[in-house]
């Protein structure tokens, strides 16, 4: 999880994958039970979000470096929610270091 927030450190990127990824999976859903085109646009959409958020960020996606990280995104987006709604912030690891 630390390599995937190092990964998504843009406010943008991390925007566009707060979209993005709940796009996917509603396209997913909806592709057998709504018209196909629906469900295929919010999942292509969705996907395009992702590599822009990467282009603004300057890397590549996470799952290119393995198909487990087509798992860590949903539950990073989640994290990320998380914690934009309860206010908690992450403080760097220098900081923790040096209040020690």
């Amino acid at each position: 999880m630390a390599q995937y927030d190092h990964e998504h450190s843009s406010g943008w990127n991390k925007l566009l994958h707060g979209i993005g990824i709940p796009l996917i999976f509603v396209g997913l859903i909806l592709l057998p039970f709504a018209k196909w085109s629906w469900g295929g646009a919010l999942f292509v959409g969705g996907w395009a979000f992702l590599f822009l958020g990467h282009r603004i960020e300057g890397n590549h996606p996470s799952f290119f470096q393995g198909p487990v990280y087509l798992l860590v995104g949903p539950i990073w987006v989640a994290k990320e929610a998380w914690m934009f709604l309860t206010g908690e912030h992450r403080t760097p690891a220098s900081e923790n270091t040096q209040a020690k």
